[in-house]
């Protein structure tokens, strides 16, 4: 992989049509906690790449890709492993993991004005009601279903147990890297 596809890229400057809410960056979390200081949604290179592939997927039907979480710094990961050190739903710090390397995004599908969709449970549920294999309602499968094939088809696959949480297929070909996103 080159080394233009494994640095880091505001995923906005890509395409600034996805929407970015980065629940960490607020109280409107699971922490009620700050846990990290910025507000730009940066991924490596080629992960980001693919967010844009998947967004333009969306947009051809009207839709539109929302952000809550991208590269999450490995000092971040430490404050949330503190308040729910349960590795199901929150991942032991380690720099060659997933957000923490810059290969993961926390998404949801919007209408084309910007309005979350219905899905399953919200962000942040940590209940079996979030298992991508979870019964939905109809409409919440058709926007669950709707979003997992255009990620599916940008080259994501989603974590079992979180229905936001989608991961590049190339995850392992990334090494560990850190960045401000604060420079983005």
């Amino acid at each position: 992989m080159s080394q233009l596809e494994t640095g880091f890229t505001n995923v906005q400057a890509l395409d600034p049509s996805i929407l970015v809410d980065l629940r960490y960056a607020t109280t409107d979390n699971f922490t009620h906690h700050v846990i990290y200081d910025f507000t730009t949604a940066i991924a490596r290179t080629g992960t980001a790449k693919k967010l844009a592939q998947a967004s333009a997927l969306l947009r051809e039907q009207g839709y539109r890709l929302k952000v809550w979480d991208a590269y999450r710094p490995v000092p971040a990961q430490e404050k949330l492993y503190e308040v729910y050190p349960d590795p199901s739903f929150v991942a032991k710090p380690n720099p060659n993991f997933s957000h923490q390397k810059g290969v993961t995004f926390d998404v949801t599908l919007c209408d084309s004005d910007g309005n979350e969709l219905e899905m399953q449970t919200p962000f942040d549920d940590f209940t079996t009601a979030a298992h991508r294999d979870h019964p939905r309602t109809a409409i919440q499968e058709k926007h669950y279903q709707i979003l997992n094939q255009a990620m599916e088809a940008a080259g994501f696959f989603g974590y079992e147990n979180e229905w936001w949480d989608y991961r590049d297929t190339q995850m392992d070909d990334y090494e560990p890297a850190a960045a401000d996103p604060n420079d983005f």
